[in-house]
């Protein structure tokens, strides 16, 4: 039977769109339309405003439908609306290329751009193994995640990823390892950076004494892993796995796909953090979502290696890339986008509202069901007490409680995620975590 649902004046079918990451079912049965957005709220067909909890999935930190971004689109697609990306280029790919670079922590230089945090993720990752190869060591080939990190859902991002269920159908990937995660009995209820777990990065070592350092090529890791359900590093956790890496000649990568530009309450994680990786993925935040768009960022010394070895100087050093890399529109996007990130001090409100954001989401620590309370910067995670043999009940319960009170919040496996915009003033915070603990009361 043809599923429909009324959307204002008009009937949609349901049937033929494939959603991702959705219970296709349950939606279809139960529509949740979006079908406009105004700052910090999306609207529905029938008029009711949603606070956006999630700033999209990550991404709209700058508030949604900004004039500024859409007028650089509108433009863009008047002038240049489509140009090659390999062996021609266009102004500003160019332009991009040295704001991220300058925007990225010193000795970040350059910069490949892809589409997507998991094209981003994939294309590090042969980046690294490829670097080994022109230094002529092609033994190091292993990578190494982390559990519950998530670095998308490409072949190689669910390979390092840690999240069982983007893993489970897919059968064997990669050759890969994975450290621990970081989420300790010891640190539930933690305010930011928990003070115990630095010595989990102290698996490293013994995954060099099994493999030897000389098989393998990278770790990647997020600077806080975020779809897992925003799990702060320990406190010196990230210093020591970057002094791992370096002792044993193994490249580090951040997946900033997340943290980048704003969302810790500085530029990136590793400026929040103080750790500078080698190699680091960017996505979300760099368009404010208006148009897909991710990077990669990478030491000079990497691409030097490919420079160096690449052949006759006509030739191609780095056989990868995509239709829509550098794409005119999402450059454009990306430029409005960062100049806002800039003018408006996206990392300053950010660092300023943080302490709000804190004091609001613990205090539901004593809510029904609560198990955990996270949180750094403007993101943070309930984790919920399951059902007997269902983990992922309540938080969607909690999250259609909240759909119906006009509350927009990210639900999946036991937790409850949050990464306002950073434009979101601290009322609007307020309101938020108030549907959040009425929703935990009705659960």
């Amino acid at each position: 039977m043809s599923q429909r649902t009324q959307a204002g004046s008009g009937v949609i079918d349901l049937d033929s769109y494939w959603m991702p990451f959705t219970g296709n079912r349950e939606f279809k049965a139960n529509p949740r339309l979006i079908s406009g957005a105004d700052g910090v709220h999306y609207l529905t067909p029938d008029g009711r405003r949603i606070l956006d909890g999630l700033s999209g999935l990550w991404c709209c930190g700058a508030g949604h439908n900004r004039r500024e971004i859409a007028d650089a689109i509108a433009e863009q697609a008047r002038t240049l609306d489509y140009a090659p990306a390999f062996q021609f280029g266009h102004p500003k790919a160019f332009e991009l290329a040295s704001r991220l670079r300058d925007l990225t922590p010193a000795g970040l230089d350059r910069v490949f751009f892809v589409n997507s945090g998991s094209e981003a993720a994939d294309t590090s990752l042969k980046i690294a193994r490829a670097y080994w190869r022109q230094r002529g060591r092609p033994g190091k080939t292993r990578l190494i995640g982390r559990a519950k990190g998530y670095h998308g859902v490409n072949f190689g991002g669910i390979a390092v990823g840690g999240i069982g269920p983007n893993r489970r159908l897919f059968g064997a990937t990669l050759e890969t390892d994975h450290l621990a995660h970081t989420l300790l009995p010891e640190n539930t209820f933690t305010r930011g950076q928990p003070a115990y777990g630095a010595h989990l990065a102290d698996e490293l070592e013994e995954l060099v004494a099994l493999h030897d350092a000389s098989n393998i090529a990278a770790v990647i890791v997020e600077p806080f892993a975020g779809s897992a359900g925003v799990i702060p590093p320990p406190q010196g956790y990230l210093e020591r796995l970057r002094a791992i890496c370096d002792r044993h000649d193994i490249l580090l990568i951040f997946d900033e796909v997340i943290t980048g530009f704003g969302r810790c309450g500085a530029r990136t994680g590793a400026d929040f953090f103080g750790v500078t990786p080698d190699i680091a993925n960017f996505a979300k935040q760099i368009t404010n979502g208006a148009v897909p768009m991710g990077a990669v960022v990478v030491k000079k010394e990497i691409y030097d290696a490919f420079m160096e070895q690449g052949g006759p100087h006509y030739m191609v050093e780095f056989p990868h890339g995509y239709t829509y890399s550098g794409h005119p529109l999402a450059c454009a996007a990306a430029l409005a986008a960062l100049d806002l990130f800039e003018s408006e001090g996206f990392d300053r409100q950010v660092a300023e509202k943080a302490g709000f954001f804190e004091d609001c989401i613990h205090g539901l620590a004593n809510h029904p069901h609560v198990l955990d309370v996270r949180n750094l910067g403007f993101a943070g995670a309930l984790t919920l007490a399951s059902y007997q043999g269902e983990p992922a009940r309540r938080p969607y319960e909690v999250a259609m409680y909240c759909w119906q009170r006009g509350l927009y919040v990210r639900y999946g496996g036991d937790t409850l995620q949050f990464g306002p915009a950073f434009v979101m003033e601290k009322s609007d915070i307020a309101e938020m975590f108030n549907i959040v603990g009425d929703a935990l009361r009705a659960a």
